[in-house]
């Protein structure tokens, strides 16, 4: 009965509906964020971005797929493997590059880098560095949608590496006690920082870590973006229902090191090789789309566009000024004592 009990708990993905539109328009987002990544990497080793970058190479899937499951007006929030959630959320490449480079033009004029870029019209409310910090955060997200009695969505992402921290279910039992509508993403790509997760996670099946709160769950193929949807597509109606929070295991996949200065030497060439060949999400996007009849010419124009856009973002990135040294002070919460001289 126990075990019954935790299976309906849990959940089970639906077998994905396949819509040839909404697939095209999937391929799409996935390969604008690979090629934008690509050409981020490019200007970093070019020694035009500074600081830390976290790539989202291998991982488009999830974000792309979680996207289609939500409405205007619900939120999203995420660590600093972030510059694919942006794009998914409409945020302009030249924007997201500009940033990058640190540009006048960027989201947070220059300011705010790699990890921390916002943007206020399109629901986006950051990458943030701190690891697990953005849990709570979410958590206030679902809180003020609860709060004002709207039926918005927080859409709360985290990696494997800060699924065991304190906050997260500190986040878990408070959105678990008031019901807030909060969707929890685990973005499990296998590895933290250097370690593998089977090294450093007791709970081997994180898709389970919300039981304890009564949390429904599920855990699903981050490397298909259909699949994704579908357990989006669950978990989003049933916190805009009212039930409370739910959480997603997305099992997925990072091609390139924790940041860019990580070689990735904890795994072997052959096992990144072998995802890349057999698992890749738009690589089996494309497959998808061409067994339904697309042809190689509707794939060119898509490539040809997403080179275009990715081009004048970096043109952009690299041409806007930089800000002025009055912009030092604003946008700073100082003590009156340094305001009043």
């Amino acid at each position: 009965m126990a075990q019954a009990a935790e299976t309906k708990k849990r959940g089970k993905v639906k077998e994905p509906a396949v819509d040839r539109d909404q697939l095209l328009k999937a391929y799409r987002s996935m390969l604008l964020i690979r090629r934008f990544e690509e050409k981020a990497g490019q200007l970093y080793g070019m020694g035009l971005i500074g600081g830390f970058c976290h790539l989202y190479i291998g991982q488009e899937a999830v974000v792309v797929g979680m996207q289609m499951a939500i409405g205007e007006g619900d939120q999203v929030i995420t660590s600093y493997r972030d510059h694919g959630h942006m794009l998914a959320c409409g945020m302009e490449a030249r924007g997201v590059m500009a940033e990058l480079t640190g540009r006048e033009g960027g989201y947070s004029r220059g300011k705010g880098g790699s990890m921390h870029m916002f943007s206020k019209e399109r629901n986006f409310y950051g990458g943030h560095g701190i690891v697990g910090a953005q849990v709570s955060l979410g958590t206030g997200l679902g809180f003020s949608n609860w709060y004002r009695g709207s039926d918005r969505v927080s859409l709360t992402y985290f990696g494997e590496g800060a699924s065991n921290q304190g906050q997260v279910f500190e986040s878990f039992n408070l959105a678990s006690l008031m019901k807030l509508p909060v969707v929890f993403i685990i973005e499990n790509n296998k590895y933290g920082m250097g370690t593998s997760v089977d090294r450093a996670s007791a709970s081997k099946d994180l898709s389970r870590n919300g039981l304890p709160w009564g949390m429904p769950s599920l855990q699903v193929d981050g490397m298909d973006v259909l699949a994704v949807r579908e357990a989006a597509e669950q978990a989003v109606a049933a916190c805009r229902s009212g039930k409370g929070p739910f959480l997603l295991e997305a099992k997925t996949y990072r091609y390139r090191g924790h940041s860019m200065s990580d070689p990735a030497r904890y795994r072997t060439r052959e096992e990144v090789q072998q995802m890349r060949s057999q698992h890749d999400c738009i690589e089996n996007a494309r497959h998808r789309l061409e067994a339904m009849g697309v042809e190689e010419a509707a794939f060119k124009a898509i490539d040809d566009e997403v080179k275009a856009i990715i081009q004048d973002s970096a043109d952009f990135a690299q041409t806007s000024p930089e800000p002025a040294l009055s912009e030092l002070w604003t946008d700073v919460l100082l003590p009156d004592s340094v305001v009043g001289g």
